[in-house]
């Protein structure tokens, strides 16, 4: 086990450096950066040369991306050129906040949708079926931005009972008021998670079903209620558990759509933002902790199918 982690990880290396490579390069080919950003027409091309030698981009562009990655090396993710904040302090500031409302999300859609497709996929002739694959297909055909701004619309505006930005009104820091916030886009992200889970668990259901050994037990006398339970449940949570790992960026880099249109403090707009400014420090890195969480959302989920599944192990 100690053996094929550390393979895993010493292959991740080079991937590491092809990666650096990849997020400071694809920045340099854009025809604008954040000092054209904060240029105005009365700045003299003295005054702009000058805000690009304080911030290094008047060096060679090798020369900077070798200061750049012996920065990450050191844990030193730089400054935003536009806001001139620690961008370590803003990432330490905000993923608590995406994480906060991502995990919860994820983790309940993924119970709702093992519940959902595993009683949906046991009945499969059923009407229910049709109706659970309709809605399925209703859901996944709706604009999610337009899901997120009829929520907006119904609740915040005419119904005036949930806030529409931030995570707390001015002057406010309780429990109550969090969770006022909370609601619409928390609401969101289950509505755009449940259609892939549910398609994903009843799929996979629909396979097992159709194996020898599901066969074998009914034979034997077994109920459907046992073979679910006892059979099917067990071998379609296995790939669910694994697929976690996998989703590992996506639950700390955030939802832009979500986090933008709710104005929530965290990762996405952190990120929008920094894309709309020209603030390429910020892309970089942003871009940068995606992958890595992308490389270590396949370790982790390797290794959790590797411990769950004893055929692999052995």
């Amino acid at each position: 086990m100690k053996t094929y982690i550390l393979k895993r990880i010493i292959k991740a290396v080079p991937i590491l450096m092809l990666l650096t490579i990849v997020c400071f390069f694809l920045i340099q080919i854009a025809p604008y950066d954040a000092i054209d950003y904060i240029a105005t027409p009365q700045m003299n091309k003295e005054s702009i040369e000058r805000l690009r030698r304080i911030n290094g981009l008047d060096k060679p562009v090798i020369v900077q991306y070798v200061i750049w990655v012996k920065n990450l090396i050191k844990g030193d993710l730089g400054y935003s050129i536009i806001t001139h904040e620690s961008i370590k302090a803003s990432l330490i500031a905000r993923i608590p906040n995406t994480a906060i409302l991502m995990i919860p999300a994820y983790l309940i859609s993924n119970c709702i949708a093992v519940i959902i497709g595993l009683f949906v996929s046991s009945h499969r002739h059923s009407l229910l079926r049709k109706i659970v694959d309709w809605l399925i297909s209703l859901s996944l055909s709706i604009p999610f931005f337009w899901f997120c701004l009829l929520l907006l619309y119904v609740f915040g505006y005419i119904l005036d009972i949930f806030p529409i930005s931030g995570m707390h009104s001015v002057g406010e820091t309780g429990v109550l008021d969090f969770f006022k916030h909370y609601f619409l886009p928390f609401t969101c992200l289950i509505f755009s998670f449940l259609p892939d889970l549910i398609i994903y668990v009843e799929t996979s259901a629909d396979i097992e079903f159709k194996k020898d050994y599901i066969t074998v037990q009914k034979a034997m006398g077994a109920t459907n209620l046992n073979i679910l339970l006892r059979h099917v449940s067990v071998n379609v949570l296995m790939p669910i558990i694994t697929k976690m790992g996998m989703a590992l960026p996506m639950i700390l880099t955030g939802s832009l759509i979500v986090e933008t249109m709710f104005s929530w403090p965290g990762m996405g707009s952190y990120y929008v933002k920094a894309i709309q400014a020209m603030d390429y420090p910020v892309v970089m890195t942003v871009l940068f902790f995606s992958g890595t969480l992308v490389i270590l959302g396949n370790l982790l989920s390797d290794i959790s199918y590797f411990i769950l599944d004893p055929r692999i192990s052995s």
